[in-house]
């Protein structure tokens, strides 16, 4: 259905399928990608920007954070273990409403955050009126360049409505919260998932391993990643699925802003679709959004694939298909 509404004008009432519905063909999609998409096109691009950074960042440190948790709370020795994942686990079954609204308490201008900042001698930003891009900040504080003044090569140029020096602005300090918030919140999950599968692993193994004089790090890399890689492949896929579809807590925290700086596809289809009644460039947003989860996720299965597993497979073939030919050949 959603495919469909793509290609029409659809106002929101009604049946789409009803005949008075206009066809416009791929009207909507040249609206987000044409020249003549303008300001529509313009804030997809940013929404997609922003999307990126927000992945590149949060699916990496959710899985890094859940695997150290789990390897962590993990150990025989470690005493408290139920009390540890517990409390790691909590934020998870918390609203995402409840815990946006804390952290707009927390990241407030006279928040607890910048109060313990003052305590160091540091003056915080005021955090979701900040649209400066962080890759910017950096590089203005490096002395790489001038963000009030961009580099003419950068500033110039640009790819589908936006400038490079836009393209490469990095998350901005507002998103950086969001950022914050999603790893703390996703962490305890994919935590849980790893413990599991840790707990799968045979104990004996990981003896054999340092009988023959693996270390611990040749125990972890030779023998403890292997036996997890389904359960990465399956971690990962959530949070890109999970990371691309980002709503929530923009639209309680940001609306979109400053600047459009948090800005997402999913919440600028939603707003696309049920404050200017534009039902068809929102289709076209969403269907555009699930193609990229889609190559996104298929991308992630085919990078964990089991290689070993694969040419196996194939030696296997390869075999039947000799025994086959040397039976033909026989019984010629």
């Amino acid at each position: 259905m959603a495919l469909w509404v793509s290609f029409t004008d659809w106002n929101g009432r009604g049946s789409p399928f009803a005949s008075g519905v206009g066809f416009v063909g791929t009207d909507n999609y040249r609206e987000l990608f044409g020249e003549q998409g303008g300001l529509t096109r313009a804030d997809f691009m940013t929404s997609l920007r922003n999307n990126f950074y927000y992945v590149l960042l949060v699916v990496p440190l959710q899985t890094v954070f859940a695997l150290f948790l789990a390897l962590v709370l993990n150990q025989q020795m470690l005493k408290a273990v139920g009390f540890f994942r517990t409390a790691f686990y909590f934020p998870s079954v918390v609203s995402s409403v409840a815990i946006s609204l804390v952290f707009l308490f927390l990241f407030s201008g006279g928040g607890v955050v910048n109060s313990m900042l003052e305590t160091i001698g540091v003056d915080g930003p005021t955090w979701f009126n900040d649209s400066r891009g962080l890759l910017h900040v950096v590089g203005d504080g490096l002395g790489l360049w001038n963000a009030a003044d961009p580099p003419s090569a950068l500033a110039g140029g640009g790819l589908l409505g936006l400038t490079w020096w836009q393209w490469l602005s990095g998350p901005s300090v507002a998103l950086s919260v969001i950022i914050m918030l999603v790893v703390w919140t996703t962490t305890g999950t994919f935590m849980l998932m790893f413990i599991a599968a840790l707990q799968d692993l045979p104990v004996e193994v990981e003896e054999a391993a340092r009988i023959d004089g693996a270390g611990r790090w040749g125990v972890f890399r030779n023998v403890t990643l292997p036996h997890l890689r389904p359960t990465m492949l399956l971690v990962t896929t959530l949070g890109l699925i999970g990371t691309w579809q980002v709503f929530d807590q923009v639209y309680v925290m940001t609306q979109g802003g400053p600047s459009k700086t948090t800005l997402t596809p999913a919440f600028l289809s939603y707003f696309y679709a049920f404050e200017n009644q534009k039902w068809g460039v929102a289709a076209a947003m969403a269907f555009i959004l699930f193609l990229i989860i889609f190559a996104s996720a298929t991308l992630q299965r085919w990078l964990f694939r089991d290689k070993d597993a694969i040419e196996l497979k194939r030696q296997e073939r390869r075999t039947k298909k000799a025994r086959a030919r040397a039976v033909a050949g026989g019984a010629a």
